[in-house]
């Protein structure tokens, strides 16, 4: 595959809507457009990149004439992240990831989706049965919807709109209430997703088997890594295995490189970390799991006035001659920049 940068979302979308699962599974080659590079990192990168961030269905996606195929494009590439082993900091909504699985949503499942409802839900359950039956709160079995501005009056069941709320059917109000909203108003959606997700298996039932056999904190690590909230910059350091002239430079900056990583914010070494690796997200146990024994940092034949370079196939940061601890700093804070720290050109 060819992909503009420019163009991620829809050249990856025309690439694997047009490709089998046979045909992606066998062996996926990545490349972008003006740029030198192949392989493993660059892989990493374009699932990182492609995986959608917004993988919670919304209604109003309708207007979209291809949001049915999105969905799509979603699953195969959920499924795709999934078989190479590539973390791309996605954690599923508890909702959503109930709705894969097959299995009911209960009201304390809503309370991080949906704070407000799951409030109001709460107050009418906990509500004096009395006040409740003099119908008070004016309810009946329908909700309302709100899509691009126009507001629907939408019935729960058969007649809903005539049927009051009591404190003998609230509790039958709140399942068909949580049902509309979470599970009716995206089940055509979800069942795209599905689908192209469970093509990537022998047989498509094995798709909802896999969610089937997993809890929502399991798949978020699968997919989304580990911690995001910090790195550890000391197990950072073990791994990293250093070249004879390399060591000396660093020692001759007084370990400039090592403190700069420890002065940068989170997302500044995520960004570092994905120079060199093309890998952003940890697997949940840290470097340890990334699958090669050594990050390597070797002497780059450019003159000190280049930034630094990287190999993200074979882990590999190339750091030219730098001669003083601020220019080692210097360079090392170009690189994080979020215009600089993708891409693979000419070094």
């Amino acid at each position: 595959m060819l992909i503009d940068r420019s163009r991620l979302l829809p050249d990856s979308f025309g690439y694997i809507a047009q490709s089998t699962p046979q045909e992606l599974g066998a062996g996926l080659s990545v490349a972008f457009k003006h740029e030198q590079a192949t392989g493993p990192g660059v892989l990493r990168e374009w699932v990182l990149l492609g995986v959608p961030g917004a993988v919670q269905p919304a209604p109003s996606s309708v207007v979209d004439p291809l949001h049915l195929g999105y969905f799509e494009f979603a699953g195969r590439m959920i499924a795709l992240a999934l078989m190479h082993k590539i973390h791309v900091g996605v954690f599923f909504d508890r909702t959503l990831f109930l709705r894969l699985t097959g299995r009911p949503i209960t009201l304390d499942d809503i309370a991080d989706t949906d704070p407000s409802l799951h409030k109001s839900c709460k107050q009418i359950l906990e509500m004096d049965p009395s006040l409740v039956d003099s119908n008070v709160l004016g309810l009946t079995f329908v909700r309302e919807v709100e899509v691009l501005g126009s507001r629907t009056v939408r019935e729960l069941n058969p007649g809903g709109k005539d049927i009051v709320v009591t404190s003998q059917n609230r509790d039958t109000y709140i399942s068909l209430l949580i049902q509309d909203r979470f599970i009716n108003s995206t089940r055509r959606q979800l069942s795209y997703f599905i689908r192209r997700f469970s093509s990537f298996f022998d047989r498509g039932e094995l798709g909802a088997k896999f969610f089937e056999s997993l809890d929502a904190a399991d798949f978020d690590q699968m997919l989304g890594g580990g911690s995001n909230d910090t790195i550890d910059v000391k197990e950072w350091r073990e791994p990293v295995l250093t070249t004879v002239d390399t060591k000396k430079r660093i020692a001759k900056s007084n370990g400039s490189g090592r403190y700069a990583v420890e002065n940068m914010t989170v997302e500044q070494q995520r960004r570092l970390l994905f120079f060199w690796t093309s890998v952003k997200y940890l697997p949940s146990d840290g470097f340890s799991g990334l699958g090669c024994s050594k990050l390597l940092i070797l002497r780059a034949s450019s003159s000190r006035d280049h930034l630094p370079t990287s190999q993200t196939c074979f882990y590999h940061l190339n750091l030219p001659d730098y001669t003083s601890s601020s220019m080692m700093q210097s360079r090392l804070r170009m690189i994080v920049q979020e215009h600089v720290s993708s891409g693979f050109g000419v070094s």
